[in-house]
């Protein structure tokens, strides 16, 4: 909002020089002056989200580890970035920190952070091979499902870290994190067992390790879906 009143004010003081100069008669390049304030809009832009030109992960971490764009920034322990090769082929996305995420700053930790690094291994992968995150970078208090807000300041975030990792594959886990990045409302059930697009990025849907810590019968579903997401890996690192 203070770019957009601070661009306002450029231009309004713009036309009262003008009017000084030549009364209530206007004479303007009209191409040079639109590009005037099209530079006045761009440089705005990028000082209000200067971390969008940047190209390197670490230094995008410095750049926003203190965000306080959503109510989430006064209330965490630590900013929960993402961990991995940040040059990974294959990302993983959750949904948000929980408590030992918090506490360490460092996605899936916990005991669903444990389970996902056996999944890895059942597949032929380790967690320094992929890349982990999250929507949000910040845990919502009691674990409750991010709010449409959060992810709206949040987003932009993953949006610039997806483009500076680069994947073949995302792996989109949990229903939140399977509905959010595909703009969507259908069910976790309907997502999986499916090729999506994100963006030219294929992304495949399973359960959140989290689930299958709270019911067994998610264990052989994710298996599956696992197998799945393998292959698909695989041939499109041969692709790439």
């Amino acid at each position: 909002m203070a770019a957009s009143n601070k661009t306002r004010n450029l231009i309004r003081r713009y036309f009262e020089q003008q009017k000084e100069l030549f009364g209530n008669t206007l004479w303007i390049d009209r191409k040079t002056e639109i590009q005037k304030q099209e530079n006045i809009f761009d440089k705005e832009a990028s000082k209000s989200k200067p971390w969008q030109s940047i190209n390197d992960l670490e230094e995008f971490y410095h750049a926003i580890k203190d965000c306080q764009k959503c109510p989430l920034g006064a209330t965490r322990t630590n900013f929960v970035f993402g961990v991995g090769n940040p040059d990974a082929d294959l990302l993983f996305i959750g949904e948000a920190p929980g408590r030992d995420e918090d506490l360490q700053g460092e996605p899936f930790v916990g005991r669903a952070g444990q389970l996902l690094d056996r999944i890895l291994h059942a597949i032929d992968l380790d967690r320094s091979e992929v890349y982990i995150g999250n929507l949000l970078k910040c845990r919502p208090p009691n674990n409750r499902d991010p709010q449409p807000g959060e992810i709206a300041s949040c987003e932009p975030y993953l949006i610039h870290q997806i483009k500076l990792i680069d994947p073949v594959l995302i792996v989109a886990l949990g229903r939140v994190a399977g509905q959010t990045l595909l703009r969507t409302t259908e069910s976790l059930g309907e997502l999986r067992g499916k090729v999506h697009d994100y963006h030219g990025i294929d992304l495949m849907v399973t359960y959140h390790p989290a689930a299958l810590l709270r019911s067994e019968r998610f264990k052989r579903p994710t298996w599956e879906d696992m197998q799945e997401i393998k292959k698909l890996y695989l041939s499109n690192v041969q692709k790439k």
